[in-house]
């Protein structure tokens, strides 16, 4: 357990370290020491004492949220609203720094940022040292990307499917280390695709040469949720016979998924997972996080010095080299948003005092819904599966002799907002979250029926 991994803290060296500056330092050592492994308990603690009987109901979570009532919103996965919980927390944090930013800075950032990593790792299965902290998904994507290692003989392997974040942090690191990128297609047909042809497409396209397999897990192009359990697992005997430094390495942009479905990260497979928290976990804006299993991690470099304690500390000589958690030391340091950052616990605890599996049941209910009824309409092409194994809550369709951003335009003018994949191919675009209610969903649809060009 991480317990077991974090190193304890040895004493100050000798030295009289009395002033006000290192009296909070040593401070922040002592709560360092426990801070995982009391923040980790709190976490359990929350999510083990919430039962179906405690839970909120849907109109509940919804009073949680300060959104325009008399706009349906479509768009929710773009940029979080902030439930009650996190904009108190934001704001108990701002009036602190506000008063007494040293002091309360030094008092509270080891322990706050623990608080983070075990609700985040509580959340996704995973062990709390091993995520790093950052501030949104295409950061944490650079991160990664520029800090893995590359020979000029190796490939990276990505999709034509993918963001302009993960596609350019790809090409810098190629650019910088020799290494190749080859893009490949996954399916043809985005409604009709299967796992078999998915899977098929990406086994057949790797070569001795590829180590890095760069993926969405879904897409924000077309809604297709990846089977990413498959890919991993088909990943297997190609990875069985290689060295370690030649090994596939399994590297998704979770985004769009994280919030949704509440998967463990351990099922999917993964090496590594990169996501922003400030969509469908409605935690701060500014917030995200990279994880990584222990031996993935040990095909990375960090590229912005950490600010964490313990290594701070060693460079002032201030205690003994020694290791410090990887999620630490790849968290990029220097001075943050800190009220926002702070907060991010309380975001993944929301979603667990409402239910992981309750909130998968919801959004896929009423995007099943949307899909249903986009499906029925003979002047729309609806460009998402039908299926949950291969979609999750964003919805993508084309309405016939209508541009997608009049499509958008004409449904703002109903209250609507709805948005544009921001792609070369470009749709219209909805996504029903728990913020939305089959009402809604019928009065989007009744709304889509009326257009005309």
């Amino acid at each position: 357990m991480f317990s077991e991994r974090r190193k304890t803290v040895e004493a100050d060296r000798k030295g009289d370290f009395m002033y006000r500056r290192d009296f909070l330092v040593r401070t922040g050592q002592a709560i360092g020491a426990v801070a995982l492994a009391s923040a980790l308990r709190t976490a359990e603690a929350l999510a083990s004492k919430q039962s179906a009987s405690d839970s909120p109901n849907w109109e509940e979570v919804r009073r949680n949220f300060n959104l325009a009532p008399d706009l349906i919103h479509m768009s929710g996965f773009f940029l979080a609203s902030h439930p009650k919980a996190v904009r108190d927390a934001i704001e108990a944090h701002r009036l602190a720094l506000d008063a007494n930013p040293i002091e309360y800075w030094f008092a509270n950032t080891v322990k706050s940022e623990a608080a983070v990593a075990a609700a985040a790792a509580h959340y996704l299965g995973v062990d709390p040292a091993d995520i790093a902290l950052t501030d949104s998904t295409t950061m944490g994507l650079g991160l990664l990307y520029s800090g893995l290692k590359l020979r000029a003989n190796q490939e990276i392997l990505t999709t034509t499917h993918d963001h302009y974040s993960t596609e350019t942090s790809l090409r810098l690191r190629a650019e910088r280390t020799g290494a190749s990128v080859h893009k490949i297609s996954l399916y043809r047909d985005a409604a009709a695709k299967s796992l078999d042809e998915i899977v098929g497409n990406v086994t057949k396209s790797i070569t001795p040469q590829t180590r890095v397999l760069a993926v969405t897990w879904v897409h924000s192009c077309t809604g297709v949720k990846l089977p990413l359990r498959a890919i991993a697992d088909a990943l297997k005997p190609i990875n069985a016979d290689r060295a370690e430094q030649d090994r596939v390495l399994l590297c998704v942009d979770g985004v769009h998924g994280l919030g949704v479905d509440g998967t463990e990260l351990p099922d999917l497979g993964c090496d590594f997972f990169i996501a922003g928290c400030h969509k469908w976990m409605f935690g701060p804006r500014g917030t995200g996080l990279v994880w990584g299993t222990p031996t993935a991690w040990s095909a990375a470099t960090a590229t912005i010095p950490t600010f964490d304690d313990a290594n701070y500390e060693m460079w002032m000589e201030l205690r003994p080299k020694a290791p410090i958690p990887i999620g630490a030391w790849m968290s990029p340091g220097g001075f943050h948003s800190f009220e926002h950052r702070w907060a991010l616990d309380r975001a993944f605890q929301f979603h667990q005092s409402i239910g992981k599996p309750r909130v998968a049941e919801r959004i896929h209910s009423l995007n099943r819904q949307l899909k249903e009824g986009l499906a029925k309409m003979s002047n729309i092409k609806l460009y998402t599966p039908m299926e949950h194994e291969l979609s999750a809550g964003i919805v993508c369709f084309d309405v016939q002799g209508m541009q997608a951003q009049q499509v958008v335009d004409q449904l703002r003018k109903k209250k609507i907002i709805a948005s544009v994949t921001p792609y070369k191919m470009q749709y219209a675009r909805l996504s029903p979250g728990l913020l939305n209610s089959p009402p809604e969903v019928e009065a989007v649809l009744a709304a889509i029926r009326e257009l005309r060009a």
